[in-house]
């Protein structure tokens, strides 16, 4: 019985062997490709010599230990009590030497472990755009489109639901030059004070609004950072420039929520299409009447050489409700152009009609 535990022993260490053998062999071909970089970049010794160094040591002690124990069989056997002691060491060994070279090679941490060898290559880093800051165009193709840096207010909005707030002013135009964007933002939609997005397209092209009027609205939130989160059923609203879609809605920024009224119109007849969500103040909530009268009240500044444009802007003025309080004279007494990227005025190309 001695005589078979020990050969079971001495099979044992020869499968040992070839495992630390071929543990070896793939962590040298694993750790190959990183060596010239790590050695030309931190000097020193190389790392793949040394590690061949100690599996040839390891080779070699195994190698002694298979020969002492085919000695030790031939002559006088282990007995049963060492035939048992030898194989438990030699289970305790091959599990503690497999487990240290797997835990080396497939480990995650460590400075001595060959995977810390690699060098990652630098991922490319993207500057994120805040939407809130820089909220993206909604042209058919945004590259078509260039921001104008000091635009001329094209279109101005003095009305008693806006407490007196002056407007952010941001300005856009398409590269044929045949399209304006303006958004006229008033008031901060995260304070309790009263909050208008106006968003007005002047388009003398030949497109035409196909979107479903809440598609449009969650493009136009999301492009600034914003969702909705509910939504009531699209109803009409009589303005100056004839019907307005509108709509309830719930909008979020992410940590604030507010009841708002969205809408939108498209535009018709006349190259003006404007679009945006009206939210009232802590002390009076957004209605459609309070809508219908800051509509109204929007006036034109300038439109250039846009004879189009000023046209009907005159024939909207014998649409205004009578409920809703005039504009003041500083809001349509100046005359100013549209500017370019430039700041200088311009005016707005007329498409050809064919």
């Amino acid at each position: 019985m001695s005589h078979e535990f020990a050969a079971l022993l001495v099979n044992g260490f020869r499968r040992l062997g070839s495992s630390c053998r071929d543990l070896g062999s793939a962590a040298a071909h694993r750790a190959l490709p990183v060596a010239g970089s790590v050695k030309g970049k931190f000097g020193g010794p190389d790392p793949i010599g040394a590690l061949i160094s100690v599996m040839d040591h390891v080779e070699t002690a195994m190698r002694t230990i298979l020969r002492w124990l085919r000695a030790a069989v031939r002559h006088r056997g282990l007995g049963l009590t060492g035939g048992l002691a030898w194989r438990g060491l030699a289970a305790v060994t091959g599990i503690g030497m497999a487990a240290a070279l797997v835990t080396g090679l497939s480990g995650d941490g460590g400075e001595m472990q060959i995977a810390s060898l690699a060098e990652q290559p630098a991922a490319e880093i993207r500057p994120v755009r805040d939407v809130r800051q820089e909220p993206r165009l909604l042209g058919a193709r945004h590259e078509d489109w260039t921001r104008i840096a000091r635009p001329t207010a094209m279109f101005g909005l003095d009305s008693p639901e806006l407490e007196r707030q002056s407007p952010v002013y941001e300005a856009s135009r398409s590269q044929d030059g045949t399209k304006r964007e303006d958004v006229l933002s008033f008031g901060a939609f995260a304070e309790a004070k009263p909050h208008l997005l106006l968003r007005l397209v002047v388009d003398h092209g030949d497109d035409h609004l196909t979107q479903p009027f809440i598609i449009a609205l969650v493009r136009e939130a999301a492009a600034r950072g914003m969702s909705v989160q509910r939504s009531g059923a699209p109803t009409g609203l009589s303005t100056k420039f004839g019907s307005v879609e509108a709509t309830d809605v719930t909008l979020s920024d992410g940590a604030t929520e507010r009841a708002c009224i969205g809408f939108r119109h498209r535009g018709g007849d006349t190259p003006l299409r404007l679009s945006g969500w009206w939210c009232g103040g802590a002390a009076r909530p957004a209605d459609r009447q309070q809508l219908a009268c800051l509509v109204d009240g929007l006036a034109l500044l300038g439109s250039g050489e846009d004879h189009a444009l000023r046209g009907a802007f005159v024939a909207a003025e014998r649409n205004r409700d009578g409920a809703c309080s005039l504009p003041r004279p500083s809001a349509t007494g100046r005359k100013t152009s549209s500017s370019d990227a430039d700041g200088t005025a311009t005016g707005l190309r007329t498409a050809a009609k064919r």
